[in-house]
Order: structure tokens, then C-alpha cells, then sequence
């Protein structure tokens, strides 16, 4: 904006201000990409939108970690003291009240996991923590047969219930809650949640890699997203997309899993078979609506593998994107369906 200046000199000196104030202000108040980060639910978080100028960021974060401390606060299994933990720790066939975030987020993962057959299952917790992949911590080794078998009574979503006037949460077993895959995603929602109340209409936020976009950038730039490739020795870009409207989360097995005798378990767990996934599904990437709709699809699809979680995916028009590893190489097989490839970007 400033090069033209030096055409500028041979004009009164007046007339030179008023061209300085009125570029000035128009500078000022041009849009431009704001933000904040933080840290939140054992990962970070960032929230970036378009605006004019940048007055209302400090007092949008401050909203923003008392909005996340409350979710954590509801959701968490990771503090004995939350909602969810609370719940948790009652006895078989208890009922309790519970906040409506709460009971929404449950509601919501009980219609997928009905809708999977149970491939998304939010009980499978204790299996989750006897492999190593809870509150508890890491396991040097893998659960005797014995230790498995001990658990599967506690599983199964339909032992759970969302019961309202008032609002409450049932079980009928002695069943575990774990919101992990898809309360996540439910933050981002609620991220999103505050900068449209507070009239932002143009926004990309993020949790740990969960996201959701609105809008466009300045100029009318789409927000573009890299989803990574699960690259062993280092982090590399699989594909680039363009996002407007969409919740996005992406699912795999190439970060959290432990080794025992060369063998690689996964910190995903099948609830049909009890034991972390073995097939050839790296990750997997969906986009849907909303971040907590597409977060706990990836898991889904994540369990279901690369070739029903494909055939899931394109029988319901889910935008997903999947990353096989090569039986015949070290590399990966890239997949999408339909709905994903709309948002590729060449």
C-alpha cells in the first residue's frame, strides 16, 4: 500500500496528510487473521478468525480457557474429580445427574456407536486403560487372555442411558465411560460456539489437531489444511485441502501405541475383539459438520479398518480420507470417497 508514495511528493503538503490519514485508517481497520493459543486437555489449542483489528483477542481467550476448563471439568477421565469420573465411579445400575454438555456429547456418541454396530463403542474404557492407554499410563506388556476376558462384561454401549427430567446418565452394568473420542471434538465445537456469538463469522480453531472452519481468509482465500502423512521417520504432508464450513478429524495408529517382542499394539481398541486393531489402516481423515460428529466417525472408521471403514464411509456420504500402509512397500496407499475429493486441494 505504501509504494505509491513516492508519486506523491510534487503534491501541497496538505493534501499529502489527508492522503496519509485516510490510508492510514483505511490500514488500520483492514481485515487481517487474529488469534490465540493455549494448552488444554494434555495438548494445545489454537483459535484464528478474521477481523478488523485485534482489541477483543485477550479477552476472547480469557472466555475461551474458562470455556475449555469446564469442558474439561465435565468430561475428563483423566481428573477424578470431573463429571464423567464421578459418574464413573458409581456403583452398577446407578443413575446420576448430569450437565446438558455432558448428556449431549453421550447422546451423540451413543447414536454413532448404534449406527456403527458398536464399532465406536464410548464403554470400552477399561479396555482402553488395561492396555495402557488411560489415566493410568503406559504397560510394559500386553494383558494375559484372562485379564481381557475379565473386562468384556463391562462392555457395551446399550448398558448406558441419557434420561432427562431432569437430565441424567444411567447405567445398568458397572460400566466405564470414555468420551475421548469425541469430546475433543465437541471443544472445538464450543471454541467455535464463542466467536460466532460474538459475531465471527470467518474462523479456523483447532484442539490437538481437531479442527473447524468457517469462511474464508482476507482476500477470500480458503483456510487450506495439511493432513499428514504417518511417515516412521518423519512428519510428512499427505495431502492439502481446501475447508470452509466443515469440522475435520483425522484418527491413527502411528503415535500413541506401545512395542512388545516387535510387535506394535495400537492405542486403538476394537471392542468386538477386545484388543487393538492389526489391520493396514494408518489413518484416516472425515470431515462432517461438526468436529465432534467428525472425530468420533475417524475413530469409527479407524476401527472398522481400510476396507469396511471405506465402504461405511461411501454408503453414507461421509468426506473421508484414508491412508493404508503398502503390503509390498514401506509406504501408503492414499484412498478418498467421493465427498472428500471435492475439497482437494491440486
Amino acid at each position: 500500500m505504501f509504494a505509491g508514495f513516492k508519486r506523491l511528493v510534487r503534491w501541497p503538503v496538505a493534501m499529502l496528510l489527508a492522503v496519509f490519514v485516510l490510508t492510514g485508517c483505511d490500514f488500520a481497520y483492514q481485515e487481517t487473521v487474529v488469534g490465540f493459543e493455549g494448552q488444554t486437555m494434555g495438548t494445545t489449542y489454537s483459535v484464528k478468525w478474521v477481523d478488523k483489528n485485534s482489541a477483543r483477542v485477550q479477552g476472547l481467550k480469557v472466555r475461551a480457557d474458562q470455556l475449555l476448563a469446564t469442558v474439561n471439568k465435565q468430561m475428563s477421565t483423566y481428573d477424578p474429580t470431573s463429571e464423567l469420573s464421578t459418574f464413573n465411579a458409581l456403583p452398577a445400575g446407578s443413575e446420576m445427574e448430569v450437565s446438558e454438555a455432558l448428556a449431549f456429547v453421550t447422546r451423540e456418541a451413543l447414536r454413532i456407536s448404534q449406527e456403527s454396530r458398536g464399532a465406536f463403542d464410548v464403554t470400552v474404557g477399561p479396555l482402553v486403560n488395561l492396555w495402557g492407554f488411560g489415566p493410568q499410563g503406559r504397560v510394559e506388556k500386553a494383558p494375559t487372555e484372562a485379564e481381557i476376558e475379565a473386562l468384556r462384561p463391562r462392555i457395551g454401549y446399550s448398558n448406558i442411558s441419557v434420561l432427562e427430567a431432569p437430565t441424567r446418565l444411567k447405567k445398568s452394568g458397572d460400566q466405564y465411560l470414555d468420551l475421548s473420542a469425541i469430546a475433543k471434538g465437541y471443544g472445538v465445537d464450543q471454541l467455535a460456539e464463542l466467536l460466532e456469538q460474538a459475531g465471527i463469522k470467518n474462523y479456523l480453531v483447532e484442539i490437538g489437531g481437531e479442527l473447524r472452519a468457517r469462511g474464508v481468509k482476507p482476500e477470500g482465500e480458503h483456510w487450506r489444511i495439511a493432513i499428514e502423512s504417518p511417515d516412521t521417520m518423519a512428519r510428512s504432508i499427505g495431502r492439502v485441502i481446501n475447508v470452509k464450513d466443515t469440522g475435520i478429524a483425522t484418527s491413527g495408529d502411528y503415535r500413541n501405541y506401545f512395542e512388545e517382542a516387535g510387535v506394535r499394539f495400537s492405542h486403538t481398541i476394537d471392542p468386538s475383539t477386545a484388543r487393538p486393531i492389526t489391520h493396514r489402516l494408518a489413518s484416516v481423515t472425515v470431515l462432517r459438520p461438526t468436529c465432534a460428529e467428525a472425530d468420533a466417525l475417524a475413530t469409527t472408521l479407524m476401527v472398522l479398518g481400510d476396507e469396511a471403514g471405506f465402504e461405511y464411509a461411501e454408503e453414507r456420504g461421509i468426506a473421508a480420507f484414508f491412508l493404508v500402509k503398502d503390503a509390498n512397500s514401506e509406504g501408503f496407499i492414499a484412498k478418498a470417497t467421493p465427498e472428500f475429493e471435492a475439497f482437494v486441494q491440486e
